[in-house]
């Protein structure tokens, strides 16, 4: 501060003021940035609000606009099925990336142990890919989309997303339990020891709570004491850092929590069942049942899908801690990305990734689902089409996109493969009509080409752009 008020003794030769006397002035460089003046044009400037509208920019995250940001970003989305071929090899189950530690290595060795199916074994992991990936699936809450259709008051349409807000809540409780602890163990970990050793102990209690079942004690818990606890830390500190971050996600993380109580999920049940549209469909059910449908949804604790999941979660968060190279640390990276992208708000297809080993070959596939595609120009009305893209990489082999639309019996097939597959194409081609067939379907058309590229998310499922019309704004 005496500095800037010049208050102390100057240095011989050394005149601050004097700094800034001799930048050249410009009028014409447009580097330099206007100030922004609504009541006239001003000339163009290096100032840059936001990227360019088309999806071949610098990679800078946009500012206007959070649905282009989601597309340029599902544009550098790498693909996850050659990602995972790049982790894994068929090699007698044995990891060949390099830089390895034991821990890690054994991981992903349990995760190759798992893709080893028979017929079976596959089922039940489609099976727990398409429960854990369509969660509003099923009578219950397809009569809810067809009464928020019909609803004629806003009253309708905001209590059925309430409810079903609740129901994510409800349906996320281990995931959200899970969030709670982990919050509170980085936040011990980032205080001081005369403070976290009280917040390990609370941790500790609160674990307890979660284990007996004790969701309301659990609340009381966190609402009278780690909430204050924490904040009181924060604000005596000043400490802006990591624990502020912490205590805005403990805040969400409880709020779920509690409304994601069986007491909210029933009230908010009965709200709907109050309005004429839907008593006569939704009175005869009463709480228990409703609950047991409910949790029924889920997938089973020993199902391979969720095992499979959470082996590869292990994994993932061994490599960030260290112990995995660069490289096998930037392809969990991608993973991860991917993932939490093609679960987006604004993904309007379901997703699916089927990694597995077959009559000791391995395949990593990524399947696009499109119950809804619209109809192309020239097809049938009346009938329902549906849209198909798997992308599979085979080892030894290469990467194929196959992208099958049915309508009704009718199914479309167009199959892109790796130059080693095709001079193969009229036999692929043929063996492909033969299990359409086979499994009463009638091959309309089914086209087996060379693999110029590989081909895009939006150039199949076009309908990913409409989120244009609605949602284009960053706030």
């Amino acid at each position: 501060m005496p500095d800037l008020l010049g208050a102390t003794n100057p240095v011989p030769g050394y005149d601050k003021t004097s700094l800034n006397r001799n930048i050249p002035v410009s009028p014409e460089n447009s580097q330099i940035q206007n100030v922004p003046d609504p009541k006239k044009v001003v000339r163009a400037d290096g100032r840059t609000e936001h990227q360019d509208s088309n999806l071949q920019g610098d990679g800078r995250i946009r500012y206007d606009s959070n649905f282009q940001t989601f597309l340029q970003r599902l544009k550098d989305t790498p693909n996850l099925a050659q990602t995972l071929a790049r982790l894994f090899t068929g090699r007698e189950g044995i990891v060949v990336s390099s830089g390895l530690s034991t821990g890690i290595a054994e991981e992903m060795g349990r995760l190759l142990e798992l893709m080893r199916m028979d017929e079976s074994q596959l089922m039940d992991f489609l099976n727990g890919q398409f429960k854990t990936g369509t969660r509003f699936g099923g009578a219950l809450f397809a009569l809810l989309r067809n009464a928020y259709d019909r609803a004629a008051s806003g009253g309708v349409r905001n209590d059925i997303l309430q409810f079903l807000k609740t129901y994510v809540d409800f349906d996320s409780t281990s995931h959200i339990e899970g969030n709670l602890l982990r919050d509170l163990q980085s936040m011990a970990d980032a205080m001081p020891a005369s403070w976290a050793e009280k917040l390990r102990d609370l941790t500790a209690q609160l674990q307890n709570g979660i284990a007996a079942g004790n969701r309301q004690g659990n609340l009381q818990l966190l609402q009278r004491e780690i909430f204050p606890y924490m904040s009181s830390y924060v604000e005596r500190t000043h400490d802006m850092g990591t624990p502020r971050a912490l205590l805005t996600m403990l805040a969400l993380n409880v709020a779920r929590y509690e409304n994601g109580s069986e007491e909210k999920l029933l009230e908010g049940f009965h709200q709907l069942s109050g309005y004429g549209t839907l008593k006569g469909q939704l009175g005869s059910i009463d709480d228990q049942s409703l609950l047991l449908l409910l949790r029924s949804r889920g997938v089973s604790a020993g199902s391979r899908a969720l095992e499979f999941s959470n082996q590869l979660a292990a994994a993932a968060a061994k490599a960030f801690r260290g112990e995995g190279s660069a490289e096998v640390q930037q392809a969990f990276q991608n993973l991860i990305a991917a993932m939490l992208l093609n679960e987006s708000v604004y993904m309007p297809v379901n997703h699916y990734l089927i990694p597995m080993e077959w009559n000791g070959r391995m395949l990593f596939s990524e399947l696009w689902v499109d119950p809804d595609a619209e109809e192309e120009s020239g097809s049938r009305s009346g009938q329902k089409t549906m849209r198909f893209l798997f992308k599979m990489d085979v080892q030894s082999l290469g990467l194929f996109d196959i992208v099958l639309t049915a309508q009704g019996s009718d199914v479309d097939v167009q199959i892109a493969c790796p130059d080693t597959a095709a001079p193969f194409s009229k036999q692929i081609g043929d063996a492909v009509s033969q299990i359409l067939t086979r499994n009463d379907l009638k091959p309309a058309r089914v086209a087996v080409r060379r693999m110029d590229r590989p081909v895009t998310l939006t150039e199949v499922f076009p309908k990913i752009f409409e989120g244009k019309n609605s949602v284009n704004v960053k706030i």
